[in-house]
């Protein structure tokens, strides 16, 4: 079945999709640049569009991750340093980063290694030898984006204990 492109949206029709877009779920300029991609319009259009989301606070880079580094801490339990990666992926700026990495309490943070550490340790097969019981676990954060000192500092607790 052939789809037609979509017809080319006016600036104002863009305008309120884009406020739509930017209300709904906090956004990043490279999300919202993106979309604008999509919509096929001019360069001076997308510009004004963006300008407007910027002086109205439907776009704000800070806010955005504050919230990201919020959520994707509590909910997907990551590590500051996948934060940070997926924030620079999209061209969060550094001072932006450190605002957003500021939200996660320290005493949070640590709790929540813990917790994840040893969730997936007792769920990790004990018919497994110990080396791959460990190289597993350790995979298993890293990729989650926690601190090395952390992890090598927990793998020595669980497996010398």
């Amino acid at each position: 079945m052939y789809r037609q492109p979509p017809t080319p949206t006016t600036v104002t029709e863009a305008l309120k999709k884009m406020e739509r877009y930017c209300a709904y779920q906090e956004r990043c300029h490279k999300e919202v640049e993106t979309k604008l991609a999509s919509m096929r319009l001019i360069p001076a259009a997308k510009e004004k569009i963006i300008l407007h989301l910027l002086q109205h606070n439907f776009l704000n880079e800070e806010r955005f991750a504050k919230s990201f580094a919020r959520g994707k801490f509590s909910i997907k339990k990551w590590g500051k340093i996948r934060i940070t990666r997926e924030l620079k992926s999209r061209n969060i700026s550094a001072f932006n980063i450190k605002s957003g990495l500021k939200e996660i309490s320290e005493s949070d943070y640590i709790a929540t290694f813990h917790e994840l550490a040893e969730k997936k340790f007792n769920a990790l097969t004990t018919t497994e030898d110990s080396y791959k019981k460990r190289k597993k676990l350790i995979d298993y954060l890293a990729y989650r984006g926690w601190e090395h000192h952390l992890i090598f500092e927990k793998i020595h607790e669980l497996f010398e204990a």
